[in-house]
């Protein structure tokens, strides 16, 4: 009755044309939706091209819709994108990629060909999911301290990565503008050049705080979690009741999100977006441009003119805005430093020499790769030494790639110096019978550690990663509000994608020169 009584009238007729619109608009959506599905008909026959692009338009509109403060239509966006069977091919795609996809969960099920992948695929479902407990194992720290790490099974996982795709739009436009990690298109080197920009010159603040969240990830409240991230409740509510198995025992969770689950990260920077704003509005920037903020992850430094304001206004500030979410501050990591007395961040030290600010790598960081490659030596005595460089190339390329932003020439140097005594080291142990002039010809000549062997057609030679001549590349710090998921800065990522392949390049070509000199030297003589 109510019905046909509204058809009666002229508004009656507009919402009877609006409702009958809507619904052919989901029926022709569900025709596309089931279209597309039958089109796929195995892993093989996956336009990923395609798939990609469907993926990323939805995630542009969330991005749109949120920062347009329409949070009605964003959730109905994230609710298409959940149901979305190309979303679904790309988790599972994401998930069997990853350098986990072959760790199983409790089910000690892994999908390794395209069928068990396909199928997958198709049984994502909403309706009716429930996710299983997780398996719980331990992970060293450098203190000697052990990490828990809980492990989802692989569907759980492909859920997980389902409604990350969906939440990510919405939590980097949210997000902090000084906040790095686990965020598209930031990196650790964007940190360092922020702490670069904010404490360089003579007139910057010269007192910082070194914070760190006591087990970030195992504190936070499921209250405030379930109150404030804007997905699916109910399947929210049992990604953090799921519990954890451990020696055959299922252990419930009543605080915290899995370290060690796909949507963990995302969770938590939300959790934590806030603080920035927080402090700029006790400290506007233009009454107070000293005091600044920049976190990657749960590490998070803040800096001050002077020691009494951190004591007595940003700590009670950060301590109340913790306590809300259900954190804390780590008394053992959380220090009140001088910048001309220096301070660790992200594995690199940043101390002012007389007035100038250097970055370089941190002792413990140092230490640490030291240990990586005596470890790597010691465990691979025996071995032909073509194997051994192929072990340890990784190693040192990694390290040196995340430190060649700074001032970290003179310590590349001094860690060449290290290797080179560590190979002859091995080599003398591995050719015992053998006099040192047979050992520097076989491995060691014309200035670079290297090792001929025999392929099937021909006799190739391998070389050790030169870490000394690794040139030093700055980092061009991302813009702040840069969003990837909005168009307007489209241009702007892809400018700042091909000046790096260009600064690439130029690196290669550098290294390439200073071998070519560094030989012709060595033939001189």
């Amino acid at each position: 009755m109510l019905f046909a009584e509204c058809i009666k009238g002229n508004s009656g007729f507009k919402f009877y044309y609006w409702l009958s619109a809507k619904c052919e608009k989901q029926m022709n959506g569900c025709k596309n939706t089931c279209a597309s599905q039958t089109s796929i008909t195995n892993w093989n026959s996956i336009k990923w091209g395609k798939v990609i692009y469907q993926v990323e338009r939805l995630q542009r509109r969330i991005a749109k819709a949120v920062r347009d403060k329409k949070f009605a239509k964003a959730k109905s966006l994230m609710f298409i994108l959940s149901k979305s069977f190309y979303a679904k091919l790309l988790s599972v795609f994401r998930i069997t990629k990853n350098k986990g996809g072959k760790t199983a969960g409790i089910d000690r099920v892994v999908w390794k060909n395209n069928t068990d992948k396909f199928q997958a695929a198709l049984s994502l479902k909403i309706r009716g999911y429930k996710p299983k407990p997780l398996r719980r194992i331990y992970i060293r720290k450098k203190n000697g301290k052990k990490r828990p790490l809980s492990i989802p099974t692989m569907h759980d996982r492909s859920m997980q990565a389902l409604f990350r795709m969906a939440l990510e739009p919405w939590a980097e436009t949210t997000a902090d503008p000084n906040s790095y990690g686990f965020r598209l298109r930031r990196s650790c080197a964007d940190a360092v050049e922020q702490n670069f920009i904010v404490m360089a010159k003579k007139f910057h603040a010269k007192w910082v705080l070194e914070a760190d969240i006591k087990a970030c990830f195992d504190e936070i409240s499921h209250e405030w979690i379930l109150k404030n991230i804007p997905m699916n409740k109910t399947i929210l509510n049992r990604w953090l009741k799921a519990g954890y198995i451990e020696n055959h025992k299922k252990f419930t969770t009543e605080k915290g999100t899995p370290q060690g689950g796909i949507i963990s990260p995302t969770i938590m920077n939300m959790v934590l977006d806030g603080l920035e704003k927080a402090i700029r509005l006790e400290f506007p920037k233009w009454k107070n441009s000293k005091v600044n903020f920049i976190r990657y992850a749960d590490d998070f430094i803040i800096t001050s003119p002077d020691e009494k304001t951190i004591k007595e206004t940003i700590i009670p500030l950060v301590v109340n805005f913790l306590k809300e979410r259900g954190l804390r501050l780590s008394t053992e990591k959380t220090k009140i430093t001088h910048i001309d007395d220096g301070f660790d961040f992200l594995s690199q030290n940043l101390r002012k020499y007389k007035g100038k600010l250097l970055i370089r790598p941190s002792k413990d960081s140092i230490q640490s790769f030291k240990d990586k490659i005596k470890r790597a030596l010691k465990e691979n005595k025996g071995i032909p030494m073509h194997a051994l460089i192929r072990i340890v190339n990784p190693i040192i390329r990694g390290w040196s790639n995340y430190h060649k932003s700074i001032c970290a020439k003179k310590t590349f140097s001094k860690l060449a110096h290290f290797i080179y005594n560590q190979f002859w080291k091995w080599a003398k142990y591995q050719h015992g019978n053998q006099n040192r002039r047979w050992i520097f010809n076989r491995y060691f000549k014309n200035n670079h550690i290297s090792d001929r062997y025999q392929t099937k057609n021909e006799l190739a030679t391998i070389r050790l990663y030169r870490i000394a001549y690794v040139p030093i590349d700055y980092q061009v710090k991302i813009r702040a509000v840069a969003n990837p998921y909005l168009p307007e800065f489209d241009k702007y990522f892809k400018n700042r994608i091909r000046k790096r392949k260009q600064l690439a390049q130029k690196c290669q070509q550098k290294t390439i020169l200073l071998e070519k000199k560094t030989n012709s030297r060595v033939s001189r003589r």
